[in-house]
């Protein structure tokens, strides 16, 4: 049995930082990385369903992304994932989530697991569609925002509580294998120890093209995307005044601003 997991590295901004030149993105020397939060509940997930099985369960992460996703792949293979994948060629820069999520579909259709989990979004872009897009080109059956999960190796079916608005969860039956989005608080994700630490510091990072998937540059990048980045920048901050004195007084500095925007 083999649960997939889909992980990204998210990138943090450091208190100062500069927009990139062609002012798309925010320059990369003030980014820091690290594994997208949801994603460490997805591997928790998948962690938790390999060691209460009796039968052989094998847990793989894959990631799209350059060699800087190493380190986020190291981090789930210290805390107990069997494999890691990465997927990458520099034409997929500038892939939308959709994009990605056939990336992820074909890396599923040759590893074949009996499921897959993705965390419901991503800290960084939070689009919330790899998910549904990667099981929409497998054309596998999908629930998102799984806040419990009932499954067990081999069954054909499982009991996931969806978190809806209100606080309201919504229990469903969903036939397998499936594509499950993962959401925080499904579990508590464990630490790595300092023997996984040092285990995966020296386990191999599968390294796949595009060819490897039979895909091509013609298939991935932002020309072959449906959302493109047009800009990114700092919003104008709003003005806000503190009103202070007496009831009268503020209500004569109410007057004197309204006056004022009126021209009066």
């Amino acid at each position: 049995m083999k649960i997939l997991v889909a992980v990204k590295q998210v990138a943090a901004l450091e208190e100062d930082f500069e927009i990139r030149a062609d002012g798309k993105d925010v320059d990369e020397d003030f980014m820091l990385y690290d594994l997208n939060e949801w994603d460490d509940y997805s591997l928790e997930e998948a962690m938790k369903i390999k060691e209460a099985s009796d039968t052989e369960v094998e847990v793989v992460v894959v990631s799209v992304g350059p060699d800087r996703v190493d380190e986020s792949l190291r981090k789930c293979l210290a805390k107990g994932a069997d494999r890691a994948i990465r997927v990458w060629d520099d034409s997929a820069e500038g892939s939308d989530a959709v994009v990605i999520g056939r990336i992820l579909a074909e890396t599923i259709k040759k590893e074949a697991p009996d499921m897959v989990f993705a965390g419901v979004q991503s800290s960084d872009q939070a689009y919330a569609s790899t998910g549904i897009s990667v099981a929409s080109y497998l054309n596998w059956p999908h629930a998102a925002v799984v806040a419990d999960l009932q499954y067990k190796p081999g069954d054909n079916k499982a009991v996931v509580r969806r978190e809806l608005e209100g606080g309201l969860l919504q229990e469903v039956e969903i036939n397998c294998p499936a594509v499950l989005t993962i959401q925080l608080g499904i579990n508590k994700p464990r630490y790595a120890s300092l023997r996984g630490i040092k285990q995966a510091a020296t386990k191999p990072i599968e390294e796949v093209s595009l060819g490897d998937l039979g895909l091509s540059a013609d298939d991935v990048g932002a020309a072959k995307s449906m959302s493109r980045v047009r800009r990114m920048y700092v919003p104008e901050k709003g003005r806000a005044t503190m009103i202070e004195g007496t009831l009268a007084e503020q209500a004569a500095k109410i007057i004197q601003i309204i006056n004022e925007f009126k021209g009066a």
